[in-house]
């Protein structure tokens, strides 16, 4: 007797397809959550930090970091800022304030850990962004397109340091901002932050974020 072989049928077919749409569906989806929470993260901690250097400066009524009265107001401070209103990388007593500042916000209860100043980002004297890159807070133009520095203007700003997928940063853009990396109150920065400087072509193509790119180590900056 010769073997019959059987073919699927439409209705197998149909549910094999079935479940490889919910599986695939389920991936997408699980992809967007890890992206939408990791983004909110973002956004988060940007959030906290403005909004306990603003309370600092409103209890102080100086810029932590710059605080010229820190070891007598601000219980464990170890050190002075020179108090010209800036946060500098450094300032007239060689100290930089741009890690100093850290120290002054957790000594004062404004963020969570306990930061004390030393010459060089560690993680014993600065917060990091979820992707381990080392936060800055300082008065600088390092910010937005890298081509127009010249004319850039020294502003105070936090970077949310490097290492950070350019899909986030972009989807934090769209959300708190304008969406363009050279507009607004949140743009690219080139801040290195103790490892390697993002590449601008790689994260920037023309005036919007290469999300096309696919580029995993970017930084940006909130600009106060």
């Amino acid at each position: 007797m010769k073997s019959q072989q059987q073919g699927f049928t439409l209705i197998e077919i149909a549910i094999v397809l079935v479940i490889i749409g919910l599986l695939l569906g389920g991936v997408l989806k699980g992809q967007e959550l890890i992206t939408s929470a990791r983004v909110r993260n973002m956004i988060s901690q940007q959030d906290g930090i403005k909004a306990a250097y603003f309370g600092f400066l409103d209890r102080y009524r100086a810029l932590p970091g710059d605080y010229a009265a820190a070891k007598v107001n601000i219980k464990d401070a170890t050190k002075d800022g020179n108090g010209n209103g800036q946060i500098e990388l450094k300032n007239a007593n060689n100290d930089n304030e741009s890690i100093l500042v850290w120290e002054h916000l957790s000594k004062a209860g404004f963020i969570n850990g306990s930061y004390i100043y030393a010459a060089a980002d560690s993680d014993t004297t600065t917060p990091k962004n979820p992707y381990s890159g080392y936060l800055q807070l300082i008065y600088d133009k390092d910010y937005g397109d890298p081509a127009a520095a010249a004319t850039t203007a020294s502003r105070h700003n936090l970077k949310t340091g490097i290492q950070v997928p350019v899909n986030i940063l972009a989807e934090v853009d769209r959300k708190i901002d304008d969406g363009k990396p050279y507009g607004g109150a949140f743009q690219f920065s080139e801040y290195a932050g103790g490892g390697t400087k993002p590449d601008v072509a790689k994260c920037v193509k023309t005036s919007d974020w290469n999300v096309a790119g696919e580029e995993n180590n970017c930084g940006a900056a909130s600009i106060f």
